[in-house]
């Protein structure tokens, strides 16, 4: 994820001055990535989570201090109005379900003229692990903990979400996919990936730390039988639009 992001950041046109957003800064390793290329100019570094943003501002500060600043919340609460040339966002967005609200709120923080980047995941991202996972969720031992639960992602395809950039008021929109697999070294990895990347939110609702255990062991050796084993099906989606002048 974060080569894919370093792509997107080289790729943009920038004059080294602007006041970006980065939506969902994560650690701040990407974000540092991303002021190298505004010598002059500053950060706004976005994450729901309090722990990320400490982590962000602890590898940040020693360096560029005085060019970030760091605000927690979740992306489609964002509050701000009219302070950013560009909003940048690097697999975060399908971690965000109501995105009508998140495009608005991504509106209102772009200056008339200032650009929207992004890359996150597509329609058909990971469905095999969802496809697992529901299979597992509908189990007796889990179905209570799943009940009426919708997930915790969006994966938009390319139209629709060109849609709902159009229908925010976005312009000059541009939305595409590619498939984008990615094969892990050994079992404890992929166990680690499901566990702490992909399934964090599933086990979150799983009160029985023996049954947190056997659901994500289940999902390792799922995917320790594929062929190739441990591969994983994703799918990026890159987004490019801009807020009118006017």
């Amino acid at each position: 994820m974060q080569t894919w992001g370093e792509a997107i950041i080289e790729r943009l046109s920038l004059r080294g001055n602007e006041t970006v957003l980065d939506l969902g800064c994560g650690t701040g390793r990407l974000t540092e990535f991303l002021l190298r290329r505004l010598p002059h100019g500053e950060v706004i570094a976005v994450d729901r989570s309090a722990n990320m943003l400490q982590a962000a501002r602890d590898h940040l500060e020693p360096e560029f201090g005085g060019r970030v600043s760091y605000r927690q919340a979740s992306l489609d609460e964002l509050d701000l109005h009219q302070v950013a040339d560009l909003a940048f966002s690097n697999a975060a967005l399908h971690w965000v379900t109501d995105h009508a609200r998140l495009l608005r709120a991504i509106f209102a923080a772009l200056r008339p003229g200032g650009w929207f980047v992004a890359q996150c995941g597509a329609g058909p991202n990971i469905a095999r692990i969802r496809e697992r996972a529901g299979r597992l969720m509908a189990l007796p031992a889990y179905r209570s903990y799943f009940e009426d639960w919708p997930g915790p992602w969006e994966f938009a395809y390319p139209e629709v979400m060109a849609e709902r950039l159009t229908t925010t008021g976005f312009v000059d929109v541009e939305t595409s996919m590619f498939e984008a697999p990615f094969e892990l070294a050994t079992f404890e990895e992929t166990r680690d990936f499901f566990e702490n990347v992909i399934l964090g939110t599933h086990l979150a609702r799983i009160p029985d730390a023996e049954l947190r255990a056997a659901f994500v062991q289940s999902m390792a050796e799922q995917s320790a039988a594929d062929d190739p084993p441990f591969r994983q099906d994703y799918w990026r989606l890159n987004l490019r639009a801009r807020r009118p002048v006017a």
